[in-house]
């Protein structure tokens, strides 16, 4: 089974940036959707920001929108997260995560990291 693998996540004060690298390598034969979410303590996870296998849409939660940038390397098969502007409710494990197209024929698989934290100090 593909294994996305975060890293990146650290402390920093407020203010400051912080990029979030996902290795998403999968099935040959599959294009992926990507999506960035996050969860904090005592909180659900939550949406962050949304990369459709083509690259034609990216989205983000309305939270994040005009500080963080969704992209994608499909030479290093590594998703990132540039995040700017960092404030305290940025805190968070931030999870990558990989969705198998339909029109891969890929429909179901949906395959989760396994997070890294990021803490923002005020």
């Amino acid at each position: 089974q593909p294994q996305p693998a975060e890293s990146g996540g650290g402390s920093v004060q407020a203010g400051g940036s912080l990029r979030l690298s996902c290795e998403v390598v999968g099935y040959p034969h599959c294009s992926y959707d990507y999506k960035w979410y996050r969860q904090a303590p005592g909180k659900e996870r939550e949406f962050v920001s949304f990369y459709s296998h083509d690259g034609d849409t990216k989205s983000y939660a309305d939270s994040v929108k005009g500080r963080f940038t969704i992209s994608y390397d499909s030479g290093k098969k590594t998703l990132f997260l540039q995040m700017n502007s960092l404030k305290s409710d940025d805190t968070a494990m931030y999870y990558c995560k990989m969705e198998g197209t339909m029109a891969s024929g890929c429909y179901g698989g949906e395959y989760w990291g396994q997070g890294t934290q990021v803490t923002v100090a005020s």
